[in-house]
């Protein structure tokens, strides 16, 4: 399966895949604003992959999801502008069953997106 990537114009650049279209910009002055820069994208991956997997988990168990949310908390290295942790904070609904806790956290850290970053693909370049 193959995701195509396009240039509407400026430095906005749109990646369609599996009949969905994704659009992306960069921020003023070098970007119109008009969507998330790629990076953003990346880091609310990495937050929705986890808030997908502790709403399936609450949901499979019938747990009321009022109150549920995910968090993200970055440390950086300024030197290097690369973020050295992500902490996911996760708040739980108010009757969330102690007996629970810990089986939320272990399905959550097996978020496909987390997983991906744990155990990186090889990347390859080529030219047509």
């Amino acid at each position: 399966m193959d995701m195509e990537i396009t240039f509407p114009g400026g430095v906005a650049v749109d990646a369609r895949y599996k009949g969905v279209t994704v659009h992306t910009d960069q921020p003023p002055p070098l970007g119109g604003g008009s969507g998330a820069s790629p990076f953003d994208l990346f880091l609310a991956s990495i937050g929705t992959c986890a808030g997908f997997y502790a709403l399936r988990f609450c949901q499979e168990r019938q747990i009321d999801t009022a109150g549920l949310k995910v968090r993200l908390a970055f440390e950086r290295n300024p030197e290097k502008k690369l973020f050295t942790k992500i902490t996911i904070h996760v708040e739980l609904p108010a009757d969330f069953p102690e007996k629970y806790r810990a089986a939320i956290v272990r399905t959550i850290d097996q978020c496909t997106v987390k997983r991906h970053i744990v155990e990186p693909p090889e990347f390859e370049v080529v030219t047509a």
